[in-house]
């Protein structure tokens, strides 16, 4: 796919789209739905946890999947990167996993001429799409290597900065059922995720079809449609299209609204330890782009920030102690500010 940024560049003026912009939207919309048709042959009954993983990927972001084994959330992940044409690398996170098993080491070494000299190694890190696989089973400093690999895309090494391949995303995975010997992530590192997406049981038909599809001589595979630079180019353009005044009030009012001290929802004062910050609103003016380009539409909808709500919130909030004693759930809270606010 060419598509100029320089096609955008005047996209947020108070003219309307012309008719170039138009077209190389809906050349951007044809692959993302060939894109979604690849990944839906082979992951069956997840349309809507497909959805929001290319919509991370078109964010620019990371996403964190959190469902039970065997629901598919490794193979989504290999799929992304065999459709989008990234390098991706995976990290199985263990307990004894050390940051420079991820981030990459300095090795001293003698040349022929008895001349030392270190020399970088770069670890798995180094790629377009990492694959944290159950990254709550790594201890807090492991984890925290990818604090600045996530914000910065570039790591320092002995005080040497080294810039990671662009773009760069990590898709982690993470178990609910099984806690033991497990390091729940911090509330910054969760920050850092643009979306949680809870992976759930497929239906009856999807199942049906994940067994006769999986099960025989042969199974599907992935089609590559984009590469790297085609999706850097979908990054730009999702950052300039046009959103309207109306989404971004709305935006507005339902992260304001689950903060415990200015909000007047009765519920999330009373059940909210804290709330989401600004990264929250960020991320969901960028989603809600990009959920309107996947849809092949040129500005997104009030209906856009209803449907990320959840992705976006869940993991940027906190149960007070009285919520926990009187069974309240996260996700009933985000409910009552959707229909609060939007």
């Amino acid at each position: 796919m060419q598509v100029s940024p320089d096609t955008f560049s005047d996209i947020n003026d108070d003219a309307a789209l012309t008719s170039k912009v138009v077209a190389e939207i809906e050349k951007l919309n044809s692959l993302l739905q060939q894109a979604r048709k690849s990944i839906d042959q082979i992951i069956f009954g997840q349309t809507e946890v497909i959805d929001l993983a290319i919509v991370t990927l078109l964010a620019g972001g990371h996403a964190l999947l959190i469902g039970v084994p065997g629901l598919a959330k490794t193979k989504l992940v290999q799929c992304l990167g065999v459709v989008f044409g990234l390098d991706a690398k995976r990290v199985q996170f263990t307990p004894d996993l050390m940051p420079a098993d991820i981030l990459g080491s300095e090795v001293l070494e003698q040349s022929s001429s008895g001349e030392r000299s270190f020399r970088f190694i770069a670890g798995p890190v180094f790629c377009q799409l990492l694959m944290a696989d159950e990254i709550n089973r790594a201890s807090p400093r492991t984890q925290s290597a990818l604090l600045q690999a996530m914000q910065e895309h570039r790591v320092s090494i002995a005080g040497v900065s080294h810039v990671l391949p662009q773009p760069f995303h990590v898709l982690a995975t993470q178990n609910p059922l099984e806690q033991e010997g497990t390091y729940p992530l911090p509330e910054a590192q969760l920050d850092r995720f643009l979306l949680q997406i809870d992976v759930g049981y497929p239906d009856l038909a999807a199942e049906r079809q994940l067994l006769l599809a999986t099960t025989g001589n042969g199974e599907a595979q992935p089609a590559a449609i984009f590469d790297s630079a085609s999706l850097i180019l979908a990054q730009q353009m999702v950052r300039q299209l046009p959103v309207g005044e109306q989404v971004v009030e709305a935006i507005l009012r339902l992260v304001r609204a689950g903060r415990p001290d200015d909000s007047p929802l009765d519920i999330v004062r009373r059940h909210v330890a804290w709330g989401p910050g600004p990264r929250a609103a960020q991320a969901l003016m960028l989603t809600a782009r990009a959920r309107a380009l996947l849809d092949g539409r040129l500005t997104p909808s009030v209906d856009d920030v209803a449907f990320l709500a959840r992705p976006v919130l869940q993991h940027r909030m906190a149960l007070s102690f009285a919520a926990h004693a009187e069974q309240v759930k996260l996700t009933e809270i985000i409910d009552r500010l959707i229909e609060s606010c939007l």
